[in-house]
């Protein structure tokens, strides 16, 4: 299915691929792909082609204006064709399980819930892997992908932990209520987060500062935190609340 898409992506991202018989190829791979960027109009020929093997891989399709292709491609030659590969493969939420395992640890989990902007998304991971979470999980829409942004602004944080990206949020926590981990979500009008003894394994989802934690995905929490504000201010960053919530959860894990 086509989408249009107005998120902030340009060619200083080493992980750009331009080209049919580039991307073609890319596909063939086997490598995590974010996002494909294709020209409007119909889709035919090999474009067409890139689109159905696009699908069958669950890759997310962008269709874009010849005007917007030339400014990501930065000058190159593009065939209406663009794609943006991920900055490290993607996991999934078994191997997030087992690696916990393997350090004999409960397993310590962020679920980042359509976190946009890049910038925040590198600094929650920078968060998350600081208090020492074991992965995060990301959805394939509405969400910032990992890109060369996101890395810098983990400050390095991207290379240890494990991220995993599921194309519904809610069917992943389903997944993990069945592993034994107990979900947490951190939004207004819950239970103090500094009066809570958390239960472990245990997942925390975040959400966007404009958006918060989507409807379904607080439905199926089991518990709701807050972070009692005192100042002027409503809401904390998502990286600052994300800090706020981890590094008390930290107390009550193995």
């Amino acid at each position: 299915m086509r989408e249009t898409d107005e998120s902030v992506i340009n060619a200083e991202n080493a992980n750009m691929v331009v080209g049919r018989n580039a991307v073609s190829e890319l596909i063939k791979s086997g490598r995590d792909i974010d996002k494909i960027f294709l020209k409007d109009g119909e889709w035919e020929g090999s474009i067409k082609s890139i689109a159905a093997m696009a699908k069958e891989r669950g890759i997310p399709v962008v269709s874009a204006g010849k005007s917007k292709l030339d400014k990501l491609a930065g000058g190159l030659t593009h065939q209406g064709v663009i794609a943006f590969a991920a900055e490290k493969e993607y996991c999934s939420i078994s191997e997030i399980i087992d690696y916990a395992r393997s350090k004999n640890e409960e397993p310590f989990i962020v679920i980042a819930d359509g976190i946009e902007d890049p910038h925040n998304l590198g600094a929650l991971i920078r968060c998350a892997e600081g208090a020492g979470c074991h992965g995060m999980i990301i959805p394939k829409r509405r969400s910032a992908t990992l890109t060369a942004t996101v890395a810098k602004s983990s400050a390095g944080a991207l290379e240890h932990l494990r991220i995993c990206k599921v194309t519904n949020l809610a069917s992943a926590i389903d997944d993990l209520k069945k592993r034994g981990v107990w979900i947490y979500a951190a939004e207004a009008g819950g239970q103090e987060f500094d009066k809570t003894e958390i239960v472990t394994p245990a997942a925390f989802v975040l959400g966007s500062e404009g958006e918060g934690v989507s409807r379904l995905v607080k439905e199926k929490s089991d518990f709701i935190l807050s972070i009692p504000m005192k100042g002027k201010v409503n809401s904390l960053n998502v990286s600052s609340a994300g800090a706020v919530i981890l590094f008390h959860a930290r107390r009550f894990f193995n």
